[in-house]
């Protein structure tokens, strides 16, 4: 189940014609300490938030918090006003799901979200009185179709950063204004006398492609751990 989603379906105007969407609220995010995050997105997030990369595939997150299940950026249910707000969390409710061809994907919703409501006349519908998808579903079809694609160009950056053995495990031990301590685990960073020692050929394959300018951004992102512990 990707991150935040408790209950997609897929989106059916025989099944959901009646379905609102309210204006959304961040309270679905509240206890998530990490998003993913596309290369596209990582000059704007790293404004604000440290960059890393996780798992055995090197996805890359934000960091939002340096405590399990709790985001210092969502303020009573909403995402702090002077702070980027990541692809991934401006998607939901929507989502893609795959389909029998694998390079197929159709429209979905999760089912949970809080803001949805299944009857009534409450909120923006997701499909008009022809069944049609409205302009709002139909936005939602665009934004998913764009993340898909940079989702794709984000997993090619990281298995390459991964292959390239530039990536070193790290915690973040954190003693919090009021004592308490404190570890966030199980994350990577990229180690620079290893990117400083990639064969040439690499260096510059990366230069052109983006990719050396992404990991030097990741790096100075590192700086915006110590403003995670701000008030």
């Amino acid at each position: 189940m990707p991150p935040l989603y408790r209950h997609p379906v897929v989106l059916s105007a025989r099944e959901h014609a009646h379905w609102r969407l309210l204006p959304g609220d961040a309270a679905f995010a509240a206890a998530s300490h990490a998003v993913p995050l596309v290369i596209g997105e990582f000059a704007a997030a790293a404004r604000d938030y440290p960059l890393v990369f996780t798992g055995t595939d090197a996805a890359p997150v934000a960091v939002l918090g340096l405590q399990a299940e709790h985001n210092r950026f969502v303020v009573a249910d909403q995402w702090r006003g002077d702070t980027y707000v990541p692809a991934y969390v401006r998607r939901y409710p929507f989502v893609f799901a795959r389909t029998v061809d694998p390079d197929g994907h159709v429209l979905a919703i999760d089912a949970g979200a809080a803001m949805l409501r299944t009857d009534g006349d409450e909120g923006q519908p997701l499909f008009d009185a022809d069944g049609q998808p409205s302009a709002l579903t139909r936005q939602a079809l665009a934004f998913c179709e764009a993340f898909t694609r940079e989702a794709a160009a984000t997993a090619a950056f990281s298995a390459a950063v991964r292959a390239a053995g530039v990536l070193v495990e790290r915690q973040a031990d954190v003693v919090h204004p009021d004592g308490r301590q404190s570890s966030l685990l199980g994350f990577q960073v990229v180690d620079a006398q290893r990117l400083a020692d990639l064969p040439d050929a690499t260096v510059l394959a990366w230069h052109r492609n983006g990719w050396l300018a992404l990991l030097h951004v990741h790096l100075a992102s590192l700086a915006r751990f110590k403003t995670l512990l701000e008030p």
